[in-house]
Formats: structure tokens, C-alpha cells, sequence
């Protein structure tokens, strides 16, 4: 069959490999749409994703398609079945995933990361790692599962309160899901910061109330002018320069969330003092 390998840092070729065979507890899915993720880009790049990457690996980790073959194990799907995977097969066993806090797994397998992924025709994986689709969700958005359900977990974090402002830093894909799901949250006002005209208008037309090109002129004085001061802040560009202004442009007791993924060895400088002034301060009233 074939399939994109990683072969090391700027190296990738689609060539032939042997089809897999699926073990007991496995299926094989004939993948039908996966995604490009941030992290195959930093993969790529010859940097470290979430998890280290030995080439020769196949990359893609958000991808759905239809089960071809079971092993014998398998029970609760059947081969037809239109399904998603989920990427991160957790060993249940660590202590991280015995507290309930499974994403920090020791011992953690991840197909399109350390195991072979979706950019493949087909790809084996444990049957507990899919879920079905229904006949109605195409396989090119059900292959966002993965990336969804990240945002989903990030905001749950951010506690978007009824009424709150929410500025979102990026309009690529994952800056597109959290307008929805801010708007979902019940947030007051969505704000995209974008300089990418044509991400700022997707932004409005699938809930934003505002749009604003940080290349146009400083974020701040767009934000005054439109008289909102963000109660939560979500970075989704994974640049030094963004994460920066997350907090800066983030409102007293905000709260900022940096879910865009930088480069390993990226620093952002951090002033007490500004911190003091937007956290600080507030905490020492309440507390008297």
C-alpha cells in the first residue's frame, strides 16, 4: 500500500509498504480523509511534537475512514462500520492514568506520532481507539474528532462564564473551532485577531462578533475602540509574539490559555509585575 513516512526532519515520501494485518483486538481502517495537524508540521520540521517521533514513521494522527478487517477479538464493531480514531492509546497502568489523568500516560502510544498513523491507505489500530460515525457525518469532518475534542477539553479549562468577552489569537483551523465553541459557552462577544482577511471573514460567518488584524494596527486599541476588555484569552498560533500579547491583552482576573504549540525551545519573557497587576491585586481585595 501507500503511505507518507517521516524518514527525519524535512523528509517525507510517499512510497510502498506492506498492508497491516490487524492482531486479535485490532481493526484495520481503510483510511478515508486525515488531517495535517500543527504537530506534523513541527514533526516535519525535525522538531519534537507531543511525543518524540523515530522515523521511519507514518504520520497522521486525525483521520477516519471504514473498518476493512477484525481480528477475532473484536466484538463491538464489524467490518463496514464508518468510524474515527482516537490517536492516544493510553497503557491504563501508570499512575497518571490510574489518577485519572490519562493524557499524561507514561507509557502512551500514539498512532501518527510514535506508531504508524493515518497518512496511509490503511492503518491498524486497537478496536477500543474508534468510534463510530454516523452515516450523515462526512469522513473529512469526522476526521476532526481528535482536533474537537482537544478544544473541547481546552475549554473546559478557560471556564467561559454566561456574558463573558473571549478574544481568540489565530484563525486556523483549531482558532475556528474555539470561535464556535466560545459562542457555544455562552460568551457574550467572540473576537478573532487574524491578519489573514479571509480566516477573519470564515470567523464571522460562523459566530464571531468581531474580527481584528493584528497587522493593521495594535490589538489593544482595536479591542478599546470596539469596548471590550477579554475575560479569556486563547492562543491559537503557537508564536512567541501571540502568546505575549494573550496576556497582555488579557482583562484583570482573566484567564489565558496557550493552547497553540510552539517550538520546544521557544521562551516567552514573563513581568511579575504585569501579572501583579492583572492577578495580584484583585486576589489581595477579595482576600481582605
Amino acid at each position: 500500500m501507500k503511505a507518507a513516512v517521516f524518514m527525519g526532519a524535512g523528509d517525507i515520501r510517499v512510497t510502498e509498504v506492506p498492508k497491516p494485518v490487524p492482531g486479535p483486538g485490532d481493526v484495520l481502517v481503510k483510511v478515508a480523509a486525515c488531517g495535517i495537524c500543527g504537530t506534523d508540521v513541527h514533526i516535519f520540521s525535525g522538531e519534537e511534537g507531543a511525543a518524540k517521533t523515530v522515523p521511519p514513521t507514518i504520520l497522521g494522527h486525525e483521520f477516519a475512514g471504514v473498518i476493512e478487517a477484525a481480528g477475532g477479538d473484536v466484538t463491538d464493531f464489524q467490518v463496514g462500520d464508518r468510524v474515527c480514531v482516537d490517536p492516544n492509546d493510553m497503557c491504563g497502568a501508570c499512575v497518571p492514568c490510574k489518577s485519572g489523568q490519562g493524557h499524561y500516560c507514561t507509557g502512551m502510544v500514539g498512532y501518527g506520532t510514535t506508531a504508524d498513523g493515518g497518512f496511509a491507505r490503511y492503518c491498524r489500530v486497537p478496536a477500543r481507539q474508534v468510534c463510530r460515525l454516523a452515516e450523515s457525518v462526512p469522513f473529512e469532518v469526522g476526521c476532526l474528532a481528535e482536533p474537537v475534542s482537544c478544544c473541547l477539553h481546552g475549554i473546559d479549562m478557560c471556564i467561559i462564564r454566561p456574558g463573558a468577552e473571549v478574544l481568540v489569537i489565530g484563525g486556523g483551523a483549531i482558532g475556528q473551532i474555539m470561535v464556535q465553541l466560545a459562542r457555544l459557552s455562552g460568551a457574550a462577544a467572540v473576537v478573532l485577531s487574524e491578519p489573514v482577511e479571509k480566516k477573519r471573514a470564515l470567523a464571522l460567518s460562523l459566530g464571531a462578533s468581531h474580527v481584528i488584524d493584528p497587522a493593521a494596527a495594535d490589538p489593544a486599541a482595536q479591542l478599546a475602540r470596539l469596548g471590550l476588555s477579554p475575560d479569556v484569552v486563547i492562543e491559537c498560533a503557537g508564536r512567541k509574539e501571540t502568546m505575549c500579547d494573550a496576556i497582555r491583552l488579557a482583562a484583570n482576573r482573566a484567564t489565558v490559555m496557550l493552547f497553540g504549540l510552539g517550538r520546544p525551545d521557544d521562551e516567552i519573557p514573563v513581568k511579575p509585575f504585569q501579572l501583579f497587576r492583572k492577578i495580584g491585586r484583585a486576589s489581595c481585595r477579595e482576600r481582605v
